[in-house]
């Protein structure tokens, strides 16, 4: 065959590839979706070794971006953060739960994303501090500022600045703080408290660690105590331990931080069972469920990465029996979001909700692949409860994303650092390593950029590189236009 006949046929060949791949996904993979919900399913089409098996989108999506793109008017804003889930974290996370070909059905549904950075700034110097914390990282979505690590919702030079859950709450707004953390921890603490050092968590850190903060200085108090002010309407997490502190200054000098709750007209709940229970929450009694002394116990036993664990045999993720004792974050999610749909002000005005998946992060730290994964699986099913209501409700944002990277990298096999291997969805093997500490309890946050993806009114600002302040101003400008546009109703 001569080369330019050679040539012609191969590029019939080419030429007659996308009809048959049209033709071939389309019959075993479908969008889920409608203009009403432009939701998407991002499965593979068909056995992953085949050929067209392994995409994950079978028709032209201009379309589907096309319905998700609405003019940023949100009633109601839900933002749901996986503490230290990068991109690394999503992905064994799908691989071991899902399968390579897999999808999770909240976290990869939302069908616009974007990238963000996330450094928060020097202290002394404003210059940028690429592998922030959670406090700083934190403070930037919530307040539209940048500020230095341990910082909670201040600025670098301890000037406090309103959050968006405190912005929410002046426009009118049922408000809602549901983590899987201690309430105090960074993340929660950041919508609800002002202070200069995260760990001060009740008066007494709060009177060593900063003083400038302590209520017999003057101070606006712990982060417990600010929690206390700030009054949002519902509040789910761990960190009772707090509670039982005493307050030293104030009207409630004396009394313990539970008894200031319960006086203050909360509802203090301490247990799973009350969480089905509790009907309504509102300004004249508010919801306080500390559902542990500390964090809140994970869905997975542990599995720590070990020196020279990739040459194990594959392990299975097991249940950690104290699990089952307190609630899920899909429960609370979903009691938070009802509790504040029908709250009066819900009703007329709107909600803000923040809900965090807290331990991703902290089961990194520690090398634990299977708490790890079993966290990022709590994530995903309080994304798509979010998404359910949202899918119905059509004047809600939905935001999904993370506060900071952190250290897990699949890899091929033995490396320097720890290591552990699990058996996937897939029945392959999938090894797991972390190596920035020489020790399995202290991995270090990185710096990579992290997804975001929305949606929902103004999802769309999500998209491309953005930055963490971003945030900010996208929900407080969507909340804002919508009072506008429904101002005379």
């Amino acid at each position: 065959m001569s080369s330019k006949v050679r040539n012609l046929a191969i590029g019939a060949a080419v030429l007659s590839l996308p009809v048959a791949l049209v033709a071939t996904g389309a019959g075993a993979h479908d969008e889920r979706r409608s203009s009403a919900s432009p939701l998407i399913n991002r499965a593979a089409a068909g056995p992953v070794d085949v050929h067209a098996g392994a995409r994950r989108f079978t028709r032209d999506q201009t379309s589907v971006i096309a319905d998700a793109i609405k003019p940023n008017s949100a009633k109601n804003v839900i933002l749901v953060i996986g503490d230290g889930m990068g991109d690394s974290e999503i992905t064994i996370a799908r691989n071991y739960l899902e399968g390579a070909g897999g999808f999770l059905k909240g976290i990869d549904a939302l069908p616009l994303t974007g990238q963000m950075t996330h450094y928060s700034v020097n202290r002394e110097t404003g210059l940028p501090d690429y592998t922030p914390d959670s406090a700083a990282t934190g403070t930037a979505w919530a307040t539209g500022t940048k500020t230095y690590d341990n910082a909670v919702s201040v600025d670098r030079h301890g000037t406090p600045q309103a959050t968006i859950l405190q912005l929410a709450k002046k426009s009118g707004r049922a408000t809602g703080n549901v983590s899987t953390s201690e309430i105090q921890d960074a993340t929660p603490a950041v919508e609800i408290a002002h202070v200069s050092q995260r760990r001060c968590y009740g008066p007494v850190a709060t009177s060593t660690s900063c003083p400038e903060n302590a209520l017999e200085n003057g101070g606006l108090g712990s982060i417990s105590e600010q929690l206390l002010d700030t009054r949002p309407d519902v509040t789910f997490g761990g960190g009772s331990a707090s509670f039982a502190e005493v307050a030293k200054a104030g009207e409630w000098s004396g009394k313990t931080l539970a008894q200031q709750a319960v006086e203050r007209g909360f509802e203090y709940v301490t247990d799973k069972a009350a969480l089905a229970s509790i009907t309504s929450a509102n300004q004249t009694k508010p919801v306080l469920g500390l559902f542990a002394p500390g964090n809140l116990p994970v869905r997975f036993a542990p599995l720590v990465a070990t020196k020279g664990g990739a040459a194990l045999p594959a392990a299975q993720c097991q249940p950690e029996p104290t699990f089952a004792q307190v609630p899920t974050l899909a429960e609370m999610t979903g009691k938070a979001i009802e509790l504040l749909a029908k709250n009066p002000a819900g009703r007329k005005k709107g909600f803000f909700l923040q809900v965090e998946s807290a331990s991703i992060d902290k089961k990194d730290h520690a090398a634990d692949l299977c708490g790890q994964i079993g966290e990022t699986q709590q994530m995903d099913e309080a994304v798509k409860l979010a998404l359910d209501f949202a899918k119905k409700d059509k004047n809600t944002l939905v935001i999904v994303t993370a506060d900071h990277a952190h250290t897990s990298q699949i890899v091929d096999g033995a490396t320097p650092g720890f290591d552990a291997r699990v058996r996937t969805a897939d029945g392959a093997d999938m090894v797991v390593s972390y190596g920035t500490s020489a020790s399995p309890g202290g991995m270090q946050h990185t710096g990579s950029q992290l997804r975001v993806a929305g949606y929902g009114p103004g999802a769309a600002n999500v998209v491309g590189l953005i930055d963490q302040t971003d945030l900010f101003f996208t929900m407080r400008d969507g909340m804002a236009n919508w009072d506008r546009a429904h101002r005379s109703r």
